[in-house]
């Protein structure tokens, strides 16, 4: 009888197996994913764990949080994926991806390398929203969006777009473009980032685009009013000089071999006139090597402002506008990180992180903090990594209040009002703030009054909407309420 029982069940379940084979390939039930997904599941990148996570195709280049997609872009594509899900929106073949506009209004500039052209994408559905045939350059901002496109070699036209706009708001000439400029974002003469391990460098997202921007063509920088398109000045750097166009300025950062040591003078120079309107000596602005002094640098910083390095050996914050010094490290202080309204410092004895206001003369906040790792300011929070033991945090830049605490050894990718997304190999996932902390950070109590290390000098406000007179809505009043009169 047992025998009997046993051919039964066997009969049973061959039965079931052809069943389901039969349900599966006339597409009425198919059980075979679900259960692949559950051999196949990864292990949480986080703890606590996130909202969601994702394994993608690839080890993603960049990741961009657009209003209510997240943006992956990877070698070969680039795909949206929800932001309250992680589910798959669309994907599309593409070399190259970036998000332009802000969180309600954002578009996705795609292409392929070496082919003229690109689309914008809207970043929810996929769908064409503009297409272009001929550019062969773009630049995303948060407010704008630029592409040039070359008739000749030598006779260029750079145009600026609404992010959802329909035509161009200006055109200018330009007369060819750099060999290099082509596809996203191609590097123009401003600054460069303080950069740091498990922070993606555009884990901000793209900003609002500078008042003034520097083209370098043939040798020379051609700087462009983004207001207007007006080409401002067409200039020829000096031999020892190299250009930079910074809050609004146009700098000369001049470095010549003197007593074994590079001796720097930077000067600052209105665009319209060219006439020099500040000046400063002494100040390494980190932009040329040890050897002869050769410059191959952009200077370092953040959108109007730059970090140079006096003679004693302590970091400075230098408004570009006017040349104040808004910030000046204490002694064996290092600065991790600064925006137009922030910067947070390492104090001398490694074992803080103080967050400062920028040209205030104010401690926003103080963390304890170990001496490995680094951190980055974005507009919705200061995140820092910290290692050993390996951690994600996520802190209000103004108050240093945690948003969101993870342990976790995945990499902070993206940024955006009210989360972020983390990323370890194929593995991404979203974690949205308060969604849990250990100890806060500690606020400063004084009513403004500097503490220990704080800057001796700076004056409150700022030009252009400048440090100083951000308030909560960021330098260029970019997290202000934004109008409903956008295209589309």
């Amino acid at each position: 009888m047992a025998k009997v029982g046993g051919l039964r069940l066997r009969g049973w379940l061959l039965l079931a197996l052809v069943t389901v084979v039969v349900l599966a390939a006339a597409g009425v039930w198919n059980p075979w994913p679900g259960v692949w997904d559950w051999v196949d599941r990864s292990e949480p990148i986080s703890e606590p764990d996130v909202v969601w996570q994702q394994r993608i195709g690839g080890t993603p280049k960049s990741v961009t949080i657009a209003g209510g997609a997240v943006v992956v872009e990877q070698r070969t594509r680039v795909e949206a994926r929800s932001l309250a899900t992680g589910l798959q929106l669309w994907e599309r073949k593409a070399d190259w991806s970036a998000v332009a506009g802000g969180d309600r209004d954002p578009v996705v500039a795609v292409g392929k390398l070496l082919v003229k052209g690109y689309e914008l994408l809207d970043p929810t559905t996929g769908a064409t929203r503009r297409r272009d045939d001929d550019a062969v350059a773009v630049w995303t901002y948060r407010n704008l969006l630029l592409d040039a496109r070359c008739a000749e070699a030598t006779d260029c036209t750079l145009s600026a777009w609404d992010p959802r706009g329909t035509a161009p708001l200006w055109t200018a000439f330009l007369p060819g473009v750099s060999t290099g400029l082509f596809a996203d974002n191609p590097g123009l003469l401003g600054t460069r980032r303080l950069t740091t391990t498990r922070v993606d460098d555009g884990v901000a997202g793209p900003e609002a685009v500078p008042p003034l921007l520097g083209f370098p063509v043939d040798g020379r920088v051609h700087v462009v009013d983004t207001a207007t398109g007006r080409v401002l000045q067409d200039v020829e750097p000096g031999r020892d000089e190299r250009l930079a166009v910074v809050g609004g300025r146009m700098l000369r950062i001049r470095a010549v071999s003197q007593d074994g040591a590079c001796a720097f003078t930077l000067t600052a120079h209105d665009p319209t006139t060219g006439r020099e309107v500040w000046r400063r000596t002494g100040i390494n602005l980190r932009t040329a090597d040890s050897a002869g002094c050769a410059q191959r640098e952009d200077p370092q910083g953040a959108r109007n402002v730059l970090i140079g390095v006096a003679p004693n050996g302590r970091e400075a914050v230098i408004d570009g506008y006017d040349g104040r010094l808004l910030q000046v490290n204490g002694e064996g202080e290092k600065l991790i990180a600064v925006d137009d309204r922030y910067a947070l410092v390492r104090t001398a004895d490694k074992r803080s992180i103080v967050a400062r206001e920028l040209g205030g003369e104010r401690t926003r906040w103080t963390r304890a903090a170990g001496g490995r790792g680094g951190g980055t300011l974005t507009p919705y929070a200061a995140v820092l990594a910290e290692e050993k033991p390996n951690r994600l945090i996520a802190l209000d830049p103004r108050t240093g209040k945690e948003l969101v605490v993870l342990r976790t050894s995945a990499n902070a990718l993206a940024v955006g009002p009210a989360g972020m997304v983390i990323g370890e190999g194929r593995e991404i996932g979203y974690v949205r703030f308060g969604a849990g902390g250990t100890a806060p950070a500690r606020p400063s109590g004084d009513g403004g009054v500097p503490g220990p290390g704080d800057p001796g000098g700076g004056i409150d406000g700022g030009p252009d909407g400048g440090p100083g007179d951000s308030g909560d809505c960021g330098p260029k009043r970019e997290l202000c309420p934004e109008r409903d009169d956008k295209d589309g």
